[in-house]
């Protein structure tokens, strides 16, 4: 009878095994990882920048130091803007002047002497005022004549060389006058005299020039009338090297 009655069936579902846990720790682990490898493969890439394109670093500056210029030291061969000459020898001392008392070198002689004559055929008269003059001479002209005129050492060597520096001594050199003008003579207006401007056009021909024009290196007043002959090898030596002994 029993087996009529139907077993009752329980539904107990399908039972399913427990889940595992997430394991959040790999992931991090591979997170470190991944961040490791990008951040040395940027570091790599950075160096091979740096080692293409390596910083210019700029020097230091230097400091440089001025080095002093030389102080010039006066020469003994300079005195108040005037070179030291030798005084020319008696025996080659000839005569240019009527008088015989202005005199000149022989060579500087034979040459003005043939100035002279080209000069007269031009219609112009030159005249020597003075040629040669001894040690002794140029005492009178620069201490005499500077105290009888109140001037100080300085103001009488801008016209006036000291004794032993005088051109003068070498027997080279000489002033020139214009007969036709005398009143020009010694005077910075005898520039403005057929006599000068003939001077200027020809003297060179002869082997003189002008000792002193303006703005001369050594400051001796403009003398228009002063003129040295430099036509053989003692006179250019005479004035040459004195200058470059200076």
């Amino acid at each position: 009878m029993y087996d009529d009655i139907p077993e009752a069936t329980r539904d107990r579902g399908t039972r399913r095994s427990p889940s595992p846990r997430p394991r959040r720790w790999l992931f991090f682990l591979g997170l470190a990882l991944a961040t490791a490898f990008l951040l040395g493969g940027l570091n790599t890439i950075l160096q091979w920048q740096t080692a293409s394109n390596p910083v210019q670093t700029q020097p230091s500056p230097v400091a440089v130091t001025a080095t002093p210029s030389p102080t010039a030291s006066p020469s003994p061969n300079q005195l108040l803007g005037h070179l030291a000459y030798p005084e020319a020898p008696q025996s080659d001392l000839q005569s240019i002047s009527s008088d015989g008392r202005i005199k000149l070198r022989s060579a500087a002689a034979q040459e003005y002497t043939a100035m002279v004559e080209a000069a007269r055929a031009a219609g112009i008269d030159l005249v020597p005022i003075s040629g040669f003059r001894s040690i002794q001479d140029q005492q009178y002209l620069f201490f005499d004549v500077k105290a009888e005129r109140a001037q100080t050492t300085a103001e009488r060597a801008k016209v006036s060389a000291p004794p032993g520096y005088s051109e003068h001594h070498t027997g080279y050199a000489i002033d020139i006058g214009d007969g036709n003008y005398p009143k020009a003579n010694l005077k910075v207006s005898f520039e403005n005299t057929p006599a000068f401007q003939w001077l200027e056009k020809n003297a060179a021909r002869f082997s003189f020039e002008l000792s002193f024009p303006p703005g001369n290196p050594q400051g001796v007043t403009y003398e228009p009338w002063h003129w040295r002959f430099v036509g053989d090898s003692d006179s250019l030596k005479t004035f040459y090297q004195a200058r470059q002994l200076r």
